[in-house]
């Protein structure tokens, strides 16, 4: 099951916001896609987020489009940042990604782009969401909030060095 980032931020709305702000924080982000042999491919991207969706622009014949086009589903990992503070947490989304081909949504999206942004012709997707994962560190515990689809957020504390889960709320 997958749904939109609107469906995501209407059942938890305080998680989208963070793992939005997580997205916000940096230009560039890693996506994961399936390549044809299935072993997996990494690239850079901008993740992009206008009206209530989450966009996945890209230049037109590029690998990571041509993969997506052939098999859909995606991981997609923020950028952790410099350093060792990873501020925010470790944020990714998987889930889903439908290529818009309807002129006016891809009209749409292109009027939202300040002047001179979007390129004459790339491959636009729409992000659909079965997973959202973050990770942060409250000492002396790793804290992992996962979201699914027709779940409650659900948030998981373990030990350092220790993988029983002591709270699973």
């Amino acid at each position: 099951m997958t749904v939109s980032w609107a469906a995501f931020r209407a059942a938890e709305p305080e998680f989208a916001d963070v793992v939005r702000a997580r997205f916000a924080a940096f230009q560039h982000h890693v996506l994961a896609t399936l390549r044809p042999d299935g072993s997996p491919r990494l690239s850079g991207l901008e993740g992009d987020f206008r009206g209530d969706e989450l966009w996945l622009g890209m230049m037109i014949g590029s690998r990571k489009a041509l993969d997506l086009r052939r098999d859909p589903r995606f991981s997609m990992h923020a950028n952790p940042g410099t350093g060792t503070g990873m501020h925010g947490g470790d944020v990714r989304v998987s889930g889903r990604a439908v290529e818009v081909s309807d002129p006016e949504e891809f009209a749409r999206y292109a009027a939202g782009a300040e002047q001179g942004e979007a390129p004459e012709r790339f491959h636009l997707f729409r992000a659909e969401l079965s997973e959202v994962v973050r990770v942060t560190i409250e000492d002396p515990h790793i804290v992992f909030q996962v979201w699914h689809p027709g779940h409650a957020l659900r948030t998981i504390r373990r030990a350092d060095q220790d993988s029983t889960v002591l709270e699973d709320v």
